[in-house]
Order: structure tokens, then sequence, then C-alpha cells
């Protein structure tokens, strides 16, 4: 219930620049017609929900709408609540908590600014929390002050962290860390990646050296990517994701600053347009302030 109230308050902004809007709507007209269903396009067009996403959306309303013969505006929102749910639902399985026999290697992406560095120490905070003996590599060497940071977060989670010079090689800080979890003996290692990549192909180059590392050192480790958003990106956040998807293998998004901004809104078409599961949502700067994501909980967060 605590988590599900710190929810309600941080997704506020959101909360009130998508349902606020529609439910003024709806008691505006008290009607359903072509009317309430354009006020509709427009509001979740301009919640960041995205074209694509926002189409089927009133594509189903309409037809849910004259095939059960709706009159009833409260119906109406039961069934766009619904639907947004199924849509947050599609694709996602969220096992990365599983606690299986093989260890766990978490490379986290995503340009600089998004909140990488801090995400990284909340997600060991929250492995830490469950049992889990994690470590961290701070791989981005590229970014000044970036492994210092990092150490702070480390601290904070109460985990491990192998670091090296500024400027050093990502791959190699990734081999010794992968060295250090065999040798004593951590079941999840939580890696660091460089953000100031600017195209395609040097994004590609960077990422392909350190899946090499992974793969021919990680012996049977499970290994998930995972991409940090910022959600006040806005439709930007979504064409980060778009482009991450095309050069390396995304298991799942890690949306952040999402108390911040009324673009949470964002997180549909992430989902569903380009089809990469949400997994983790940050609503504050605390240490506590991220979890795992839930759809129910989310939509139902949206509507209370």
């Amino acid at each position: 219930m605590a988590i599900f109230k710190g929810l309600i308050k941080g997704i506020e902004k959101t909360k009130k620049q998508v349902t606020g809007r529609i439910f003024e709507i709806v008691r505006s007209l008290g009607r359903i017609d072509e009317d309430l269903f354009d006020e509709l396009e427009d509001i979740l067009i301009t919640s960041d929900i995205g074209v694509k996403v926002t189409e089927e959306i009133l594509d189903h309303l309409r037809t849910e709408a004259k095939k059960e013969r709706i009159r009833d505006t409260s119906v109406l929102i039961g069934i766009l609540k619904s639907k947004l749910k199924d849509i947050l639902k599609d694709g996602s399985n969220n096992d990365i908590f599983k606690r299986t026999d093989r260890k766990k290697i978490i490379l986290v992406v995503g340009v600089n600014g998004v909140g990488k560095t801090t995400s990284i120490g909340k997600i060991a905070y929250l492995y830490s929390k469950r049992g889990f003996d994690p470590l961290i590599a701070a791989a981005d060497t590229f970014r000044a002050a970036a492994v210092e940071q990092l150490q702070i977060w480390a601290d904070r989670a109460g985990c491990g962290i192998i670091r090296q010079d500024e400027g050093a090689d990502p791959s190699s800080v990734i081999f010794d860390a992968i060295s250090y979890m065999k040798k004593h003996g951590n079941d999840v290692l939580l890696c660091d990646t460089a953000g100031r990549l600017h195209n395609k192909k040097n994004l590609m180059n960077e990422l392909k050296k350190v899946y090499t590392t992974i793969e021919k050192n990680s012996d049977d480790a499970a290994v998930y990517t995972l991409l940090v958003i910022d959600a006040s990106t806005g439709q930007n956040g979504v064409n980060q994701a778009a482009l991450f998807k095309e050069v390396s293998n995304v298991d799942g998004v890690i949306l952040t600053k999402i108390d911040g901004t009324a673009r949470g809104g964002i997180i549909f078409p992430i989902a569903h347009e380009i089809g990469i599961p949400v997994m983790f949502i940050g609503v504050g700067e605390k240490i506590d302030d991220l979890d795992t994501f839930d759809p129910d909980d989310f939509v139902d967060a949206l509507f209370e």
C-alpha cells in the first residue's frame, strides 16, 4: 500500500495531464458521441501517448461502445482503463528478480543525463533487499566524475564496485568485474555504460565490444540489457528506445524522473509501439524511489 501511494504521488503530473483531463471532458459532455472521441483523441496525443497508440485505443473504444450499445460514460472509462492495462502488459515478462542457479549480468544503457548512474544504485539496493549479493561495474569511464558518482551510489546500496581510472577501456572494467564476480560469488553484476555516443555506428561498435567481453567470460550467466529513458523527454525518449532497440537486444526499460513531468504518457508507445516492456519506474530521488513496474498498479494509480 505504501508503494502504491508513492506511485500515485509520483505520477501526479502525468495523472493530471491524462486522466484529469479525461474526467473533465467526460463530465462536461456527459454522453458518448464523436465529440467525446475527438476530445479523447486530443488528450491522448498531447499526453505523449502517440498517434498510433491513440488510434488503437479509440478504435477499441468505438467498437466496444457500438457493440455493447454503451451509453454510460463511466462504463467507457472502465473500458479505456482495461485497454491501457493491456497495452502495458503486451510482451511484459519481468523475471529479472527470479532466483535461479544462474548468475545475472545486467547491462544498463542510455544517453547521458537520463539517470543511469542513480538507477544502477537503486536497482543494486533492490537486489540487496531481496537477499542477493550485487556488484557494480563502473564502465562509463568517459564522462567526468561518473565513476565517483557511481561509487557514492554503491556505498548507499551497500554493495561492491569495480572501477578503473577515467578513460579506461569499458570492456576491461567489465572483464575485471566478471572475474571478481566469479571469485567472490556475487550473483548479480550491474554494468554502467557510456552515454556519450552520438551516432549509431559508434553505439554499435562500443556495445559490440562490451557484449563480446561478456559472452566470452560470463559462462552461463543470464544477460539482460536495460535501457534508461528520462520520462520528461517525451517523444524524444520514444525515439531513443527505437534507436537502442535497433542496435542492441533491449530486454526492458527503466523509466526515470516521471515524478517531475506530465509526459509520463510515453510509457505506452515505448511498451506497445516500440515493443520494449517497462521493468522499473522511478518516482523520486531517494534510493527507494525506484521499484519494479506493475502495469495494473500504474493504470490504477492514473485513475485513482
